[in-house]
């Protein structure tokens, strides 16, 4: 069937494929500015909708990059809800010229949806510098759909691709499984409501338990309906000793393979060669180490230096302190010379003196410098090895490598990292890191004030430091996955080739990244600021100050002082840790008192942007329960490293 006009039917048609193979540049070059991007309905994922006037009107829907289906994390679910819900015209997957052996099982599973499909194999100027070559008439030939070579950065094979798809039709190819999931597919399939895809692609899915199906299901049957046929499948499942979702893929692998071994050719040597080598290096035991070790140094040079360091002294002291924030004051008092109101926006907890101030000259150039950062990284496929060079440290907490991600960008900022955690298999790793990332993971900023005083004291005491920080980690980990239910998740990934990263897609990606930001985020800011605001004209700010005093004297052992640091480290961390510094830089901080503040603020309770964003992530009686946790926890482990240190003697 071909993809036709009408006036009633919307068009829609979706960009499927696997993560980093272009799909977002691709679907910037179709729709151009006419894009939104909002959560995907009944989920936190956020996917991108453009209309395409190429394609005469067409709504493409950018969905989350798949490693394949059944679906295991939120991402993939919402992709594999794109191809249930949406009243699909067309599929354009766009796969990794350089890897058809990945790409194909995918394209085998999609042609099956009995959807017009088209394969856009994109980076074939990648592959053809790799000596790899593809015989595209003969692969097409073989699919029965239409193979379109694309660049996309460049926007070469665009054209070919829209065209393709306003004439795409249907492939009738279909993969052969052994005969007990035949005769399954064949009995379950008549008994499914009917979705966007075809009963064969549903039945397929359901039998191998993906979680999307499931959901879709239970909607759309009666309970006891939905049990029964949950009764037959595991009757069906009987028949295999492996899971249904391996005996399927298996079969699709070997058709892959055999595809692939037909219509491509690949020469050795030159780039190919010496990225397989550092390939194999990367997830090497011993010799990845140092390799990690160099690309961490350097993700912490450019994010934790040049942008919380020079990039926020330039933005917060030059721009904002000297200029922008006395001119709006200036401006400000011409019109409202005096009363609240200039204050809710100038003041001490103004709008805009502190809220955009600290979105825009604080936290806008340390993400930007950690979007860019974190794109190199995913345009070189680094990423994926780093998971499985750290999947056996990760084990330690019950977590898998793919925890490494999200921990990582949180020492960039723990806001950003929080949403990250989507691509996390199951709730309960999601819930375990959101929770290790309130705990113990600084953000850039923060931990640049951390170290600065801790280095001013003896390397001794940041050495207690991370003693002490790493410890309450790994014990809170290893404990938190005991108590939350589930089991720990396997490591699954595909390790595409290393390659060279584009500029341009660099640059797309930061560029969307910080679009994000400035809409998400920012707000969270200005909500926070109008809170400290109001409690503070409210008379409740000094309050809650005096209230810590106890805590912070009796128990932490420092000065009454360090209680409006904690209170301000609720606001921003690396607020807290700078009222600390200047303390210390008073002299008003013994050693002890350093190292038992800088653990305290450390493990304290995130920022009230990251508390925002754990409860839009997941819900706010999580993120109420993490603070809960984490609040008490903090000032207990920074007490008990106080006196520990007083009966040591140690900074006596």
């Amino acid at each position: 069937m071909a993809l036709q006009s009408t006036v009633d039917t919307p068009r829609v048609i979706a960009l499927l494929g696997q993560h980093n193979v272009g799909k977002s540049v691709l679907f910037h070059r179709l729709t151009g500015r006419y894009a939104t991007v909002s959560n995907y309905a009944g989920t936190t994922v956020e996917v991108a909708r453009g209309v395409a006037h190429r394609l005469a009107g067409a709504t493409i829907v950018d969905t989350p990059g798949i490693l394949t289906l059944p679906s295991r994390t939120e991402d993939e679910q919402a992709t594999a809800d794109v191809l249930l819900r949406e009243p699909l015209s067309a599929i354009v997957q766009v796969g990794d010229a350089k890897n058809l052996r990945r790409v194909l099982p995918l394209t085998l599973q999609l042609a099956e949806a009995g959807v017009p499909l088209v394969l856009a194999l994109n980076m074939i100027d990648e592959a053809s510098d790799r000596g790899i070559g593809i015989d595209h008439a003969r692969l097409q030939e073989r699919l029965g759909l239409p193979v379109v070579p694309t660049i996309a950065t460049r926007g070469s094979g665009v054209d070919a691709l829209a065209a393709a798809v306003a004439s795409a039709q249907s492939s009738s190819l279909s993969v052969s499984y052994p005969a007990e999931i035949e005769a399954a597919v064949a009995e379950i399939g008549p008994l499914l409501p009917r979705a966007s895809i075809a009963p064969r692609a549903v039945a397929l899915l359901w039998l191998c338990r993906d979680p999307a199906v499931e959901r879709w299901l239970e909607a759309q049957v009666a309970p006891a309906e939905a049990e029964q046929l949950r009764e037959r499948r595991t009757q069906l499942q009987m028949a295999f000793v492996e899971p249904l979702s391996v005996v399927v893929q298996r079969a699709r692998q070997g058709e892959a393979d055999r595809l692939a071994s037909v219509v491509a050719t690949e020469a050795r040597g030159g780039w190919v060669a010496v990225g397989a080598r550092l390939g194999r290096l990367a997830v090497h035991p011993l010799w990845g180490l140092p390799l990690l070790g160099g690309v961490l140094y350097a993700l912490y040079w450019f994010v934790g230096i040049f942008g919380a360091g020079t990039l926020v002294g330039w933005l917060e002291e030059d721009l904002f302190g000297g200029l922008i924030n006395p001119w709006v004051a200036d401006v400000l008092a011409r019109f409202i010379p005096v009363g609240w109101l200039a204050d809710f926006i100038v003041g001490e907890y103004g709008l805009w003196t502190m809220g955009m101030t600290y979105a825009l000259a604080l936290i806008l150039p340390i993400v930007t410098t950690f979007f860019l950062a974190f794109g190199v990284l995913e345009d070189t496929g680094y990423l994926p090895r780093l998971s499985v060079l750290t999947n056996r440290i990760f084990s330690l907490l019950g977590l898998n490598g793919r925890a490494v991600l999200p921990m990582v960008l949180g020492l960039g900022c723990v806001t950003m990292a929080t949403m990250t955690t989507r691509i996390l298999e199951s709730r309960r790793d999601r819930l375990l890191v959101i929770l290790l990332l309130a705990l113990a993971v600084p953000c850039s900023a923060q931990l640049g004030v951390v170290m600065g005083m801790l280095a001013g004291v003896s390397f001794v005491a940041t050495m207690i430091w991370s003693a002490a920080v790493v410890a309450v980690l790994v014990a809170v980990g290893a404990l938190a996955a005991r108590l939350v239910p589930g089991e720990r998740s396997s490591l699954l990934v595909e390790l595409p080739p290393l390659r060279r990263p584009m500029l341009s897609n660099v640059v797309i990606k930061t560029v969307a990244r910080v679009e994000w930001y400035l809409k998400e985020v920012v707000p969270l800011f200005l909500v926070g600021t109008a809170l400290l605001f109001a409690l503070d004209a409210a008379g409740v700010l000094p309050r809650l100050v005096r209230a810590g005093e106890p805590l912070v004297t009796g128990w932490l052992g420092l000065p009454r002082e360090a209680s409006t640091a904690f209170l301000m480290g609720f606001l921003r961390r690396d607020f807290g840790a700078s009222g600390l510094f200047a303390m210390e830089a008073q002299g008003a901080l013994t050693p002890v008192q350093v190292v038992v503040a800088m653990v305290t603020i450390t493990l304290f309770i995130p920022c009230v942007a990251s508390v925002f964003m754990i409860a839009r992530e997941r819900s706010t009686k999580t993120a109420i329960a993490m603070v809960a946790v984490v609040f008490p926890l903090a000032f207990l482990v920074g007490g008990l490293l106080y006196r520990l240190l007083a009966f040591v003697g140690w900074g006596s």
